[in-house]
């Protein structure tokens, strides 16, 4: 499953999304908003106005969650 993680920079809640899917051992992307805003116009027709916001196959949040983090984790281990 592709993971996306689309972010700005001296944001706490992204290094925090990005620790805890690194301790996961979950690959991801990264994609800075303040860089493309293409990407930006994707964030807001998705419905979120803040980073982070995980995109993972059907399922997105903005946030740092670790709840659907360690969801994300069991679906790996469920298809892997």
């Amino acid at each position: 499953m592709m993971i996306t993680v689309y972010s700005k920079p001296n944001c706490v809640q992204c290094t925090a999304t990005y620790r805890a899917l690194d301790k996961q051992g979950i690959e991801y992307t990264v994609v800075d908003l303040m860089e493309d805003a293409q990407a930006l116009e994707f964030v807001k027709s998705l419905g979120h106005a803040q980073a982070p916001v995980v995109v993972a196959g059907d399922t997105n949040w903005a946030g740092f969650r670790p709840d659907l983090i360690k969801r994300l984790t069991q679906t790996a281990v469920a298809f892997g």
